[in-house]
């Protein structure tokens, strides 16, 4: 018989202990930002230059940050489940842990793509991290490969199909209130475990097991909870 499929959503709870900052908690970066200037497409239109330099800034402080012990655990599921990560997290810390399978919903820090053309896409080089409205690859102006607000989710479809195909569904480190990640939770089947990983849990529906810890310790407790299930 084949492995179970795990399928583990993560939010930026999953980073924090990397020292990934996140938006939404009390001194993250939305208090020094406005959210609508630097991460919405009208925010781009109107000023790509103070886009390109926010997202700059976050590829210098990404590349100083590590995989964290939640992200080595999961990569430590591998062993005995077929492991899908879908993620809302920009940064590439779960391929850095050496994760196989890796969904990024809202888009990924580290690469860029056509301002012309969505399917041209570019991972930067770390020694060449840096953009501008000017900067050209291949002949074409560049912009961040990240889904911004006012912008649907490409992603979101083979998303809803890992989770309709989940054995056991996780959810670590988010609030449950970014949509359409937040609905992943309702396409799990009938009878499929699922466990929430959180510090600050949010409510969550009749039957969740919910671990109120950090990612570190809930992914440990997690694999210790899960052990003997695998098969």
């Amino acid at each position: 018989m084949g492995k179970k499929k795990l399928v583990i959503s993560t939010g930026a709870g999953m980073s924090a202990e990397s020292g990934i900052s996140t938006f939404r908690d009390a001194g993250g970066l939305w208090e020094n930002y406005n959210v609508m200037d630097v991460a919405s497409a009208e925010g781009f239109m109107r000023n790509p230059r103070l886009v390109h330099d926010f997202y700059n800034a976050r590829r210098k402080d990404l590349l100083e940050a590590q995989p964290n012990a939640g992200h080595l655990g999961l990569v430590g599921l591998e062993r005995d489940y077929e492991v899908y990560i879908i993620t809302q997290n920009v940064d590439d810390l779960h391929e850095r842990a050496g994760s196989s399978h890796v969904l990024h919903l809202h888009g990924e820090l580290m690469k860029v793509r056509a301002v012309d053309d969505d399917t041209r896409v570019w991972k930067l080089e770390p020694q060449a991290l840096e953009t501008t409205p000017e900067t050209e690859i291949e002949g074409h102006r560049v912009r961040p490969h990240i889904v911004f607000f006012q912008e649907a989710v490409p992603n979101i479809e083979p998303a809803i199909s890992l989770v309709e195909e989940a054995d056991v569904f996780v959810v670590i480190g988010t609030s449950l209130n970014v949509y359409p990640a937040a609905g992943l939770l309702h396409y799990v089947r009938k009878g499929v475990p699922v466990y929430y990983i959180d510090p600050h849990p949010a409510a969550v529906p009749q039957g969740v097991t919910v671990l109120p810890m950090t990612a570190t310790a809930g992914v440990e407790r997690l694999a210790r909870l899960l052990k003997g299930d695998a098969g």
